[in-house]
């Protein structure tokens, strides 16, 4: 064999198996895609597999290279929306220029988050209360995290210190349902407009003011 047929050789075996990974993970994000066009005007349950294959534009057969079942999914779009959410938020609550206005922060972040995915968190808010199965516990379980997360950041506060984890998590549970109510509101909002979701924005604010100013005082006067 010659030097070059040796080096195409190796061109082949170094390159190929990566862009077989490449088709792989498209294909994938291709069925995550189509799963989600189709839950636009209907809950998770009422998807079959042969409906998501054709719209991605695969048979089948083929869907189970990716995913074990339908399930498994719907379980990959839940942390595909919920685990870059927990991501943006904990950089916001991280960045030391956010520290006098946290609270603003977050809200913007979470706005701009939903703004930007809003197929997905229709799914996440129509499936957090009205589906059923393996995906809303996923759901769950990606909101117990994302509470936990906030109540180790929220520990880092010199006056929040010396609370016990119980009180932590209820707070920054009280928290997270404040968010997901904004979640809500943005993704209903009509009409949809600049100056109502200035309104949705500003309320998501005070909601999590009364919160961190109302739970320090109740919590005194036990």
């Amino acid at each position: 064999m010659s030097d070059s047929t040796a080096g195409r050789t190796l061109v082949r075996v170094s390159v190929d198996p990566v862009s077989r990974q490449e088709r792989k993970q498209r294909t994938r994000q291709a069925l995550l895609d189509a799963a989600l066009g189709l839950l636009a005007e209907r809950t998770f349950a009422g998807l079959s597999l042969r409906e998501v294959t054709k719209r991605a534009g695969i048979v089948p057969t083929a869907f189970y290279r990716h995913f074990e079942s339908m399930d498994e999914l719907g379980i990959a779009l839940v942390e595909e929306s919920m685990r870059s959410l927990r991501r943006m938020l904990r950089a916001a609550r991280n960045d030391p220029s956010t520290y006098r206005d946290i609270i603003r922060a977050s809200v913007l972040t979470l706005y701009e988050h939903v703004r930007a995915g809003e197929d997905h968190f229709r799914f996440l808010t129509r499936e957090r209360y009205a589906g059923t199965g393996p995906v809303r516990r996923a759901i769950d379980v990606e909101l117990r995290l994302f509470s936990s997360e906030l109540a180790v950041d929220l520990a880092r506060f010199e006056y929040l210190r010396e609370w016990s984890t119980e009180d932590l998590r209820m707070m920054s549970d009280l928290l997270v349902t404040a968010m997901l109510q904004t979640v809500l509101e943005l993704v209903e909002a009509r009409p949809r407009d600049a100056e109502n979701d200035a309104e949705i924005v500003r309320t998501a604010e005070k909601r999590l003011r009364l919160i961190t100013l109302g739970v320090p005082n109740w919590r005194s006067r036990r």
